[in-house]
């Protein structure tokens, strides 16, 4: 896939490496043409000195062949509007904007353009370090209504089946974080000591599904 990178900050020149490094084709728009030695001597994409939401700069980084589009730089407003360029004036539709105002953030998700909240996701990072007990989401859909989050989980789980902890407190375990590997568990997957539970749940359910974790399995269940 051709991959079209807008901004080569510390952000853009990582996904840019990590992209090509993946046998994708990549081209970076960043004003500062000094910015593209963030890159290195060994990346072979384009590097294309323009503004990124203009369409003759987007072109000449090879928009119109590009099977996504990212759009990292520094600025809210900038990010936003080569984002909507990239989607409406050349189809695009795998597009992500990095977003700093959460609030924004969240009405251009609500308008269907896909965004990185980086002061929220930040902020939501530290909240999980320093408030295990917590169940801040890693995820939500753009209507707010299903969210993905790390639930803390009881001691008395342990040895217990992932199918039981999904009947009794009506989530769905998306995957478990064990000795620092993700893993996707089955029905019959049982819960060890240390597990991370990561559950898709929604949201008006958070604090039901918080005290059924803390709670433990009902007596007597199987």
């Amino acid at each position: 896939m051709h991959i079209v990178i807008m901004g080569c900050g510390r952000v853009g020149s990582a996904l840019a490496q990590t992209l090509e490094q993946q046998g994708h084709t990549v081209a970076v728009i960043d004003q500062d043409p000094t910015a593209f030695r963030r890159l290195g001597s060994s990346f072979g994409g384009r590097r294309v000195t323009g503004v990124g939401f203009d369409q003759d700069t987007l072109r000449e980084a090879g928009i119109e062949e590009a099977g996504a589009f990212a759009a990292v730089s520094s600025g809210d407003n900038s990010n936003i509007i080569a984002a909507r360029v990239a989607r409406e004036m050349f189809g695009i539709e795998n597009v992500a904007a990095r977003i700093y105002d959460p609030r924004r953030a969240e009405v251009y998700q609500r308008l269907g353009i896909p965004t990185v909240a980086t002061v929220r996701w930040t902020a939501d990072q530290m909240l999980r370090r320093l408030l295990p007990s917590g169940a801040e989401p890693l995820w939500r859909d753009p209507t707010g209504g299903v969210q993905l989050a790390e639930v803390h989980t009881s001691p008395a789980w342990v040895g217990h089946k992932i199918s039981r902890l999904q009947e009794e407190t009506g989530v769905r375990v998306a995957f478990l974080t064990r000795l620092g590997e993700a893993i996707l568990p089955t029905s019959q997957t049982v819960l060890q000591e240390g597990d991370l539970v990561h559950v898709m749940m929604r949201t008006d359910e958070v604090a039901k599904v918080e005290a059924a974790f803390a709670k433990g399995p009902e007596e007597g269940g199987q």
